[in-house]
Order: structure tokens, then C-alpha cells, then sequence
């Protein structure tokens, strides 16, 4: 299994739009893929037309269960999305909790990581969603990932956000004792902008070897999108931002069979 976290220190960067896109290509390639919110907003959760403040069960059971976690214990939390490829492992309000309830308890950093190692025989790949502050979800889902995209609005607002997010990894990373392979995605990307332009040449200035060369357009079909409940390559499988997101996905999956370039040198500069 291939797992990857989506985070940010930020929110409204889109996270969650680039986890559903990017997991919406892995399905329709014909790929098994798990999606994970362990936000306690429920961004995803929502999308697929889950209430987070409602749900019975959810991600949440997996940190205050009793007992050792099984294939069956997971399985049962998993809930149905608009792709048949696609399983969500919903959130709810409650993970906000965590952190205060479980204050000085040690063993709550590895509760994904060993939730999905369960998984392995039915998913290729995992897409964690990530809360925008440091906590144990946040620690959980780096722990878990061998990739970590991080989404950047192209707004000068958004870069302390990226650096409080480098310096989150940086210590979390010391704390695992390895490092963690990453990479910044320009996201909300609006050409007819000086701003957007200004904040990838800064972004390739000071991130040249972290930074993908290319950026995730504003489109409106990300919002129809996430309105109706559907993947965009759902919604449409030829809009601007959808090709985006397949070029981006042929740069961290080189297996990606919709014949993409793997490389990000060959990517459009922005």
C-alpha cells in the first residue's frame, strides 16, 4: 500500500480538494483507494454528504478502542463515496478531542500507520487528510505516509503557513528518525494575478528541490465538484484543473497509467 498525506498549516489551501482529486484519478484507474479525514471540521467527510457532527462511527474509534485493532474492526468504518474504487474513513468532531483527553498518554502516534497495515490486502493506495494545526492526527498522518504533498495557495498569506508546516516536519522527522519525502504544490493558481505569478517565483527561489514546477489552476469544477459529491474527474475528466492534477500525479506515481511524464522537469514552468 502507498500511502500519502495531504497538510498544511493553513487552512483553506486546499487540502481536501487536492486528496479527493488526486485519489479520484487513483480510482479511475481502476485502483483500490482509501481516503482518510482526520480533520475534525470534516471537509471530506462532507463532501461525500457525511455529517460529521452525526456519524455513530468514525476515524475517532480507531485512537479510544479497546482492544487491539483487526481487519474487521476497520472495515466496519469505512463508508461508501460516489466511486466504486474509492472508501472514505470518515471524521468526526470529536477527534478535536483527542489531544485534551489523551494529554501525557504515550502510543497514539502509530494508531494510522497500524490501521492501514491492516488494510494492505484491499487498498493500493491510502490519501490521508490532515487538520490545519499540530496535534495527534497531524502526527499521525505524517507518521503513516511515505510522501507528503503540500498543497500552497498561491497568496502571500499562505507561505507562514508552509514554513510552520517545514518546521512541523523538521520535528516530527527528528522525532521518527527519518525524514520525510515531500513536496509543494502551488494550488489556486490565478494567472490573471500578479500575486500568484510573484509567489511561485518566490516559492522556486526559496524551495527549488521541494517544489513541483508546475500549479494547480482556480477552477470553478472543483467547486461543482466538491457541491454534487463527486471526484472532479467525475464531474470533468477534460477540465484544466483536473489535467493539472494528472500531471502531478505522473510526477509522484510513475506507475500513473494514463501515460503522463514522470518527470517534473518536463512539466509546464509556471
Amino acid at each position: 500500500m502507498h500511502i500519502w498525506t495531504v497538510a498544511n498549516q493553513k487552512g483553506g489551501v486546499g487540502k481536501t480538494t487536492t486528496t479527493v482529486a488526486m485519489g479520484g484519478l487513483l480510482a479511475d484507474a481502476g485502483q483500490k483507494t482509501l481516503l482518510i479525514d482526520l480533520d475534525p471540521q470534516g471537509s471530506m467527510t462532507s463532501y461525500f454528504g457525511y455529517d460529521p457532527d452525526e456519524l455513530e462511527h468514525s476515524a475517532f474509534d480507531l485512537f479510544v478502542r479497546d482492544g487491539p485493532l483487526t481487519v474487521g474492526s476497520v472495515r466496519e468504518l469505512l463508508l461508501p463515496t460516489s466511486h466504486d474504487n474509492l472508501r472514505l474513513l470518515p471524521a468526526s468532531t470529536a477527534l478535536a478531542t483527542l489531544d485534551r483527553r489523551n494529554a501525557g498518554r504515550s502510543g497514539l502516534g502509530l494508531v494510522i500507520l497500524r490501521a492501514l497495515q491492516l488494510m494492505q490486502l484491499d487498498y493500493r493506495y491510502a490519501l490521508i487528510d490532515t487538520p490545519p494545526q499540530l496535534g495527534i492526527c497531524m502526527v499521525n498522518a505524517l507518521a503513516a505516509c511515505e510522501l507528503l504533498l503540500i498543497p500552497v495557495q498561491t497568496e502571500f498569506l499562505a507561505l507562514k503557513g508552509l514554513e510552520r508546516m517545514l518546521h512541523t516536519l523538521d520535528m516530527v522527522g527528528h522525532s521518527l528518525r527519518h525524514g520525510v519525502k515531500h513536496l509543494i504544490v502551488p494550488t489556486m493558481f490565478d494567472r490573471r494575478t500578479r500575486v500568484s505569478e510573484q509567489v511561485c517565483a518566490h516559492l522556486r527561489k526559496q524551495y527549488p528541490g521541494q517544489l513541483w514546477r508546475s500549479h494547480i489552476p482556480v477552477d470553478t469544477v472543483l467547486r461543482r465538484a466538491s457541491k454534487e459529491g463527486r471526484t472532479p474527474s467525475q464531474l470533468d475528466a477534460s477540465a484544466r484543473s483536473v489535467l493539472a492534477y494528472r500531471v502531478l500525479l505522473g510526477v509522484v506515481e510513475p506507475a500513473y497509467p494514463f501515460g503522463m511524464a514522470p518527470l517534473a522537469a518536463e512539466q509546464p514552468h509556471v
